[in-house]
């Protein structure tokens, strides 16, 4: 008969894992890497959006919650109260703008010349049809950061 393991019992990696989890220090880390993956995320939007001359203004709109989702994603590394109040919202904007940029990435693709049915060429050419996924699984960090369990 086997015995049931214990987060402490895992081995190696998984097992430190597992602990953080359950311990709170997962939320914690989860939550820097939102604010670094939001700065790194907005300046490679910002390059990109640069080449396109800003010829949208919702453009601007990845830019600008850049640095609101590094200061929520700080703010929730070493504040609990801010983890369940600012990195939700900031974290809920940004996946928010994501899907947006998704939306308006698919739409940019279509008035391409030949549109959808050009596909193979205007996915090539036209607005990168998934780089702003991106930018929603950083939001995604952020908000499961913000209800896992802090360390006690």
């Amino acid at each position: 008969m086997r015995r049931k393991r214990k987060d402490h019992d895992v081995d190696g990696l998984v097992g430190e894992i597992v602990h953080d989890v359950r311990h709170g220090e997962f939320g914690r880390s989860l939550s820097i890497l939102t604010g670094l993956g939001a700065v790194v995320t907005a300046a490679e939007i910002y390059f990109e959006h640069d080449k396109a001359s800003f010829g949208n203004r919702w453009m601007w709109a990845p830019i600008a919650l850049g640095p609101l989702g590094a200061v929520a994603g700080v703010a929730g590394m070493v504040n609990e109260r801010a983890s369940h109040t600012m990195l939700p919202l900031a974290s809920a904007a940004i996946v928010a703008n994501g899907l947006q940029g998704t939306y308006l990435h698919a739409r940019g693709i279509g008035q391409k010349p030949g549109g959808w049915h050009n596909a193979r060429y205007n996915l090539e050419m036209g607005p990168p049809l998934f780089a702003p996924l991106l930018m929603t699984m950083v939001g995604g960090m952020g908000l499961l950061a913000s209800i896992l369990r802090r360390r006690i």
